[in-house]
């Protein structure tokens, strides 16, 4: 974060507002553990901050501290557009577009806070007075750090809990320290996150070992679907609503799926087409290893992005449809798809 941006925050936060922090759709480790981190941080210094959320969040996030203060937009539509409405400052943490908050993006557009943003995602749009925007970044938890840090030129206002929040995110964004994105800043920022609080061996736990019954029949499903095309060095797997209704499917039980392409032998492409019959579409995600960006696949075939290793993206056609699409554009890649 920059001088002058830093500098252009702490004044804002000088004085009292009442402030509202939104994560995107569908939300994961690291936009909860975001939000949340701040929204600690920002009542210790006063303010009146709340999370906003549009829509719920995975049962292994919901042990976070202040994740029972989350607003959910779609359940409460009247009392979270009134915050938004009276929010004089407005943050959105690890999403670059408004469009990615969904059926909240109308309420996001007319209001007339002024707009923070904290992201790691590539291509951000120009919406906010702040734009922290860096691609490098591991995580938005990493960014929120170092934001507090700009603050207050330490971090020494950063509490158990927040470091709690904030280490949550980092570990899920990246595969628990294991892709590129995670540098030798992320392992000092995490180690001090230790220090200060943060029980490491508690969230891998709480996050990765409180699987319900139906998330290992998915998985297992999953698995039995899986398709591998070993002359693109490309795996994926589907998944059907009737599927999923027959596991009885519950938010977050896909969560981490698609990176288990990526454990077969030569394999450095790996996607799972999910199907969502109540929004229409076939939800997608894109893992890569290496060079190949599936960042500019999902842009240019499905109409979604994010990082060069992990992105998602969409379709408005049949899951059939969706992946011989799919399977037909990987010819054009081969060459990038060689390793």
């Amino acid at each position: 974060m920059n001088k002058e941006d830093s500098k252009t925050v702490k004044s804002l936060l000088s004085s009292p507002h009442k402030i509202v922090i939104i994560p995107h759709k569908n939300p994961d480790g690291d936009a909860i553990g975001s939000t949340l981190g701040l929204m600690h941080y920002l009542k210790n210094k006063g303010q009146q901050a709340v999370v906003i959320a549009p829509n719920d969040f995975p049962k292994f996030l919901k042990w976070m501290p202040g994740q029972e203060e989350i607003i959910i937009f779609e359940n409460d539509k009247e009392v979270a557009e009134k915050y938004i409405t009276e929010a004089s400052i407005i943050f959105t943490l690890d999403f670059n577009h408004l469009s990615r908050v969904g059926f909240m993006q109308e309420t996001l557009e007319a209001a007339e806070g002024t707009f923070i943003m904290i992201d790691h995602h590539q291509a951000p749009s120009d919406y906010a007075k702040v734009t922290y925007s860096d691609v490098h970044m591991s995580s938005t938890c990493e960014m929120v750090y170092n934001f507090i840090e700009a603050i207050e030129q330490d971090t020494s206002k950063i509490t158990s809990k927040i470091a709690n929040c904030l280490y949550t995110g980092i570990m899920t964004d990246t595969g628990s320290f294991k892709y590129s994105s995670t540098t030798s800043r992320t392992h000092r920022v995490v180690a001090d996150l230790i220090d200060k609080g943060a029980e490491n061996m508690a969230i891998h736990n709480k996050v990765f070992d409180t699987n319900s019954p139906s998330r290992l029949h998915i998985l297992g499903c999953a698995l039995k679907n899986m398709v591998i095309l070993e002359d693109y060095h490309t795996a994926y797997i589907t998944l059907s609503q009737e599927e999923l209704d027959e596991n009885e499917f519950k938010k977050g039980d896909t969560e981490g799926i698609v990176n288990y392409g990526l454990t077969l032998d030569n394999i450095i492409f790996a996607v799972i087409f999910i199907e969502n019959k109540d929004e229409g579409i076939i939800k997608i995600s894109f893992r890569s290893q290496g060079n190949f960006s599936v960042n500019e696949f999902a842009r240019a075939h499905f109409e979604g992005g994010g990082h060069d290793n992990a992105a998602g993206g969409k379709s408005n056609v049949s899951l059939e449809e969706t992946t011989a699409k799919f399977v037909a554009l990987l010819d054009s890649y081969k060459d990038q798809l060689k390793g």
